[in-house]
Formats: structure tokens, C-alpha cells, sequence
């Protein structure tokens, strides 16, 4: 294990509860999809002192972050992805960004979101 995975590890434990377990089923199928991602924390601030978890597989995928009552994963290319499961149910106006926003008792779909994922990592591979 890294000082990477610790750090991720140690940061979904602080989240707790329904949301910490909802972003480590989420990272859990991301890792299981492609087993050489790259995650991160990143853009560290004095309002979000703990940062945002952040994919990578030959450019960003997707971000993780936890608001009060969700967890929103966006894909940093995601109007540009074929989305037949219908996942993304948040930033649909944009050009580039989609997002899939997690409520309590919401079940993702475990095939289609890493679908998605192998779509956004063959989105990066095709630049």
C-alpha cells in the first residue's frame, strides 16, 4: 500500500457514514476497471482543507467529492461519453462535464458506471 492509498484510505474514514461508503464502493469499481489508475487528492484549500479525490488513466476521468446530502462523481468529459444507462442525472447543461450525484439509499449500477469509466479512460487514449 502507498502513501497515496493511505491517504485516500484516511480520507474516506474521516468522511464517514453512508457518504465514506458510497465513495469507497465508488473507488473500489473504479480500481477493479483499471487496475493502473491513477487517484489523488487534489486542489487543497482553506474551505476544503481535505481536498477532492480525483482519477486519472492518461488524463483526468473523474472526480469524487461529498456535500451535506450527496456524492458527486464528474466526469471531466462525460458530455462527450455514451451514457445508455442514463448514470448522469447532474451538469447535464454543460459542454464537457457530467456528473452523477448519490443520495442515502440511491444504487449505482455497478456494470454501467464502469461502462463509463472504460469510456472515459478510452476518451483519453483517443486525444
Amino acid at each position: 500500500m502507498t502513501k497515496q492509498d493511505e491517504m485516500i484510505d484516511a480520507h474516506i474514514e474521516k468522511i464517514g457514514g453512508w457518504r465514506g461508503e458510497m465513495l469507497a464502493q465508488t473507488r473500489m469499481m473504479i480500481r477493479q476497471t483499471l487496475d493502473d489508475v491513477v487517484e489523488e487528492v487534489k486542489w487543497r484549500k482553506p474551505s476544503n482543507p481535505d481536498g477532492v479525490l480525483t482519477w486519472s488513466h492518461g488524463g483526468m476521468l473523474c472526480t469524487g467529492e461529498v456535500y451535506k446530502n450527496k456524492v458527486k462523481l464528474t466526469f471531466v468529459k462525460g458530455a462527450a461519453l455514451e451514457d445508455p444507462q442514463g448514470l448522469f442525472n447532474a451538469s447535464l447543461a454543460g459542454n464537457a462535464r457530467r456528473a452523477i450525484d448519490l443520495h442515502q439509499d440511491d444504487k449505482l449500477d455497478g456494470v454501467a458506471f464502469k461502462s463509463l469509466i472504460r469510456a472515459a479512460a478510452g476518451k483519453n487514449q483517443s486525444r
